[in-house]
């Protein structure tokens, strides 16, 4: 186990049939036990998942913001308990076509009110959602306001009465619950039977690897990047020496602009991730020890 992780991210493409959690596992041998990970997976999903080395584990609040896409196959004629392929099946009896999908996808996007699912990870009553949902208790989980940058059909099949779907969304907003609500607004009733997300703010699954692939490679050696790939979307800051040392420190450094800013030194790492106010960037989350 290395004595000190290189700070940054592994792309990583979870497999179907474990958890999120276990999918980490064969890294803890490359990276170390202190990892992080943004935006979990079901078990039946796959897909990008962006883990966390290093001091970058502490920005996996940056992470959770950033918008997902996803392609999801959402199946008409059914519900379940859980929302998903892993609950209980009720079959409606009923079918859709394809019209009557394209029309209600529009009530879908933009900023939504939303329930989550019952067997979800949403605090109700102090308690996450799907322990009462485990123990066979009535779970009532609050709406909550969601956005849904695209909800596009890319093929609807008549006859095993699916729908291809590639979705944009913002940080909260669950998939299973957009497949319910749409087999609802049809009059059909569905759920979600198959998911991957593709693509986390800048990082995409393409340029991922499975959990196995980076367990056997050298640390940074596969689907890792540094740092500063993390916030590449924000305004960089190049510090010198002695900003750098400033920063590392705690303190702050002139600044235009207003608003979150990636504090670089003159060797391109993430120093710190920093906050711009009235002419000066005060450090957030800062990476890099003082020298």
């Amino acid at each position: 186990m290395p004595e000190a992780a290189p700070a940054g991210v592994v792309l990583l493409d979870k497999p179907a049939g474990v958890s999120s959690f276990a999918a980490l596992r064969p890294l803890r041998a490359v990276y170390g036990k202190r990892l992080g990970h943004a935006g979990t997976l079901d078990p039946f999903a796959t897909g990008l998942l962006l883990v966390l080395t290093g001091r970058a584990t502490r920005l996996v609040d940056h992470l959770h913001g950033l918008d997902k896409a996803y392609a999801a196959v959402v199946q008409f004629g059914a519900e379940t308990t859980t929302d998903d392929p892993e609950g209980e099946r009720t079959a409606t009896g009923r079918v859709t076509d394809e019209a009557a999908v394209r029309a209600a996808l529009p009530a879908l996007t933009g900023k939504i009110e939303q329930v989550p699912p019952a067997a979800s990870a949403v605090h109700v009553d102090g308690e996450r959602a799907y322990r009462r949902f485990r123990r066979g208790e009535a779970v009532t989980v609050p709406p909550r306001t969601v956005t849904v940058h695209a909800l596009d059909l890319i093929r609807f099949d008549a006859d095993a009465q699916t729908a291809e779907l590639e979705i944009v969304c913002g940080s909260g907003t669950y998939v299973r619950s957009l497949a319910r609500d749409l087999g609802r607004t049809v009059g059909a009733g569905a759920h979600l039977s198959a998911l991957r997300r593709t693509r986390i703010g800048p990082f995409r699954v393409e340029d991922a690897a499975a959990p196995d692939v980076v367990g056997a490679a050298a640390p940074r050696d596969v689907a890792w990047r540094p740092a500063a790939a993390i916030t590449a979307g924000l305004p960089q800051v190049a510090l010198d020496a002695d900003q750098a040392r400033a920063v590392a420190h705690g303190r702050g450094v002139p600044c235009p602009g207003e608003g979150p800013v990636a504090l670089l030194d003159d060797g391109g790492r993430l120093v710190a991730l920093g906050e711009a106010h009235v002419g000066q960037a005060r450090p957030r989350v800062v990476l890099e020890p003082a020298p």
